[in-house]
């Protein structure tokens, strides 16, 4: 996807709209929180109506104006979201913090916001040109994101509509929205620990510098029991890690076909032998 994105024109924005919104749990699953209790079609269209206005908003805007912050943490906050609607749909502001629950249309329209954000941080990702060109990219995913969004409403509507109708809605909707707490606090977590990993997201990747130098420490030590590395090989290494059209010798075409055709790990001691990766079992 991101290949297509960064290669793609206006129309391949929205296909990657679309399914980045159905492969988006968080937002299915606010989503789901949003329409859980609502029967009326002018209630589903009202609140559905706010929280699109609301991540267009942040999805247009943001991406082309090039306003970023780090996704683990907007992550976490759209986790939090998914917390708090199943907080509100077990009436938990009256039973438990006895207050009466803030208005429930604002506060929709303020998470659209929020998770629109969310998808301007993916897709800010990516180099997908600008001006009016990258506007035009926007707008196309923003409308897959919609359709998306629709294909998911339908579905999840007529689920409900079915369960209302039996004796076991009553027992488990409240169950349900506290399955929905857990699993947006469960999400809420995982974001916070991939940021305390690498509050930088980059460093979730292996940086070509950082991995041609730490092949290069790996030659250094396994040469350092037979006397001085060759100067010669630990270029040839570097230059191989880096991307250098050197050519490989007689023996590393051997190694790389008995790695590839054996599937077993490659020779990471030398690193003047290219990495194959091994061959899947499938």
């Amino acid at each position: 996807d991101q290949i297509r994105a960064a290669e793609g024109g206006f129309f391949d924005f929205f296909p990657l709209g679309a399914v980045h919104m159905l492969t988006g749990y968080d937002h299915l699953l606010f989503l789901f929180g949003v329409v859980f209790f609502l029967t009326k079609f002018k209630d589903v269209f009202k609140f559905v109506t706010a929280f699109t206005l609301g991540h267009s908003i942040t999805l247009i805007g943001a991406t082309f104006l090039g306003i970023q912050a780090n996704y683990f943490l907007v992550d976490a906050v759209i986790a939090l979201t998914v917390c708090y609607k199943g907080f509100d749909n077990i009436d938990g502001f009256n039973k438990y913090l006895h207050m009466k629950s803030p208005n429930l249309l604002a506060a929709v329209f303020i998470f659209g916001l929020i998770h629109g954000f969310g998808l301007s941080t993916r897709l800010q990702q990516i180099t997908i040109g600008n001006g009016l060109d990258l506007l035009g990219k926007i707008i196309s995913f923003n409308i897959g994101v919609e359709a998306g969004q629709v294909a998911a409403l339908m579905v999840f509507l007529a689920l409900l509509s079915a369960w209302r109708h039996t004796e076991s809605f009553a027992r488990f909707s409240t169950a349900s929205n506290v399955g929905l707490i857990i699993v947006g606090a469960f999400l809420f977590n995982m974001q916070i620990h991939g940021y305390r990993h690498g509050s930088d997201p980059d460093s979730f990747g292996f940086p070509s510098d950082s991995h041609s130098h730490a092949h290069a420490e790996m030659y250094m030590e396994s040469t350092a029991a037979d006397g001085p590395p060759d100067p010669g090989g630990l270029d040839a290494a570097l230059g191989v890690l880096d991307g250098e059209d050197s050519p490989p010798t007689a023996e590393a075409d051997t190694n790389t076909e008995t790695n590839a055709d054996e599937g077993t790990e490659p020779d990471f001691d030398n690193p003047q032998k290219p990495w194959v990766r091994p061959s899947s079992p499938d």
